[in-house]
């Protein structure tokens, strides 16, 4: 059948008058708690996000995730734009850089008084600043060197004189050269270690080594590792995201190197309100996981046993980077496929939006203040040269976002 160049025009002008006269369903695209615009950061390129009670707010930026992140790997956010290198400038710059290079292969510096390649700033329940250092960095053409002993590291820092009271240094059995140490939560109790000083719990979300979840005794500095390489921790096979519209191909080893589906593993990570459950999940799942703090905290003959024997899975949440607890005690992570921010509910086992918006991508870091607000940022990390087709496609600036939290909910305080 022809149809001649008139009728066509016909026929999409009375198309067109139809679909006038009719309400035509469409996603609405925003949803939940509005998200307000606290910080653009327009130089080095972020990743987590701490704030004091005080309102103080601190931000990393990983040499692993962009090597052009030279001039500090933490600042102090001090004003709505700009950011200034925390604790001091000369902390943020190894002598020689953050790669050694007279290594064969190159490694990360060895240096415990300097930071190296920092993944995560966060406030304790004593409102101490903690950083975590992976000790690893990134060299120009996008690799990521391994680490060397005194690179990864937990550093405690006072914010009445900004002054750093603790290194935790791992010891190369815990923290592997191809470990990348991610995220931290803190329960400072007296009762949970023997020291009376508390404890940390760490996810490696290693994309070329073995995942786990990393226990510190912030008494002795002891350190030790469980679930280590088991299905919990890993990334599912053929696993593969869609964001903004994006089909998302990771290239771990390089940009000429060939695709891959997501490789990273056990990243974020949460304390339940009473500190009794640690939930956790990996970029490359979306999965959320839990266990009895009790099964991490022992470290004797069989506990490796009894961990793997104790783990739950929660079902599906959507993809998430990290999470953060609130005294709701509800699990809050992104959904980077919904354009939302979730939050699991452990009273009834389902999964809930919390907040939508257009504006929602890649969900890094979640923290919730004092304030009851909950801050994250927003960082674009699927658009990094890591990932396919290998070029950066990143705009600045990027941006940290907050939400009010329901229920009068604020950070939870394990002291």
């Amino acid at each position: 059948m022809h149809f001649s160049e008139r009728s066509i025009a016909l026929l999409l002008a009375s198309l067109a008058g139809s679909s006038l006269t009719h309400q035509i369903a469409q996603d609405p695209g925003v949803g939940g708690v509005p998200i307000e615009i606290v910080h653009l950061y327009d130089d080095e390129y972020p990743q987590g996000i701490a704030v004091s009670s005080t309102g103080r707010m601190f931000s990393n930026y990983a040499r692993s995730l962009d090597p052009n992140n030279i001039a500090y790997t933490v600042a102090e956010l001090n004003s709505n734009t700009t950011e200034v290198p925390y604790p001091t400038a000369e902390f943020n710059s190894p002598p020689g850089g953050a790669i050694n290079y007279s290594t064969t292969p190159a490694s990360g510096a060895n240096y415990e008084n300097y930071l190296i390649g920092v993944q995560s700033v966060v406030i304790d329940p004593l409102d101490r600043l903690w950083i975590l250092d992976t000790g690893r960095a990134a060299m120009q053409n996008g690799t990521n060197v391994p680490a060397s002993v005194g690179g990864p590291k937990l550093i405690g820092v006072d914010l009445s004189n900004d002054t750093i009271f603790q290194t935790i240094v791992f010891p190369p059995d815990v923290v592997f050269a191809d470990s990348y140490i991610n995220d931290v939560r803190f329960d400072l109790r007296h009762s949970v270690t023997a020291s009376g000083k508390g404890v940390a719990y760490i996810t490696d979300s290693s994309q070329e080594g073995r995942n786990g979840i990393v226990i510190v005794d912030l008494g002795t500095g002891n350190s030790w590792r469980h679930l280590d390489g088991t299905k919990y921790v890993r990334p599912e096979t053929g696993f593969l995201p869609v964001i903004w519209g994006e089909v998302v191909y990771s290239l771990p080893n390089g940009p000429m190197q060939p695709i891959s589906q997501s490789t990273f593993g056990a990243d974020g990570i949460a304390l339940s309100a009473d500190g009794a459950t640690l939930y956790w999940s990996a970029v490359g799942t979306r999965y959320l996981y839990s266990i009895p703090t009790t099964r991490l905290l022992d470290n004797s003959l069989t506990s490796e046993l009894m961990a793997q024997q104790s783990v739950v899975s929660h079902g599906q949440k959507g993809i998430s980077d990290g999470l953060e607890t609130d005294t709701n005690d509800f699990i809050y992570g992104g959904n980077f496929e919904d354009n939302s921010i979730i939050f699991f509910n452990p009273a009834n086992g389902t999964v809930n939006v919390f907040t939508r918006d257009p504006r929602i991508g890649w969900t890094d870091t979640l923290t919730v203040g004092f304030d009851g607000y909950i801050y994250f940022t927003e960082n674009q990390l699927w658009r990094t040269p890591s990932f396919y087709p290998g070029t950066d496609r990143r705009v600045k600036p990027y941006v940290l976002y907050r939400a009010k939290l329901p229920g009068n909910g604020t950070k939870v305080v394990l002291s």
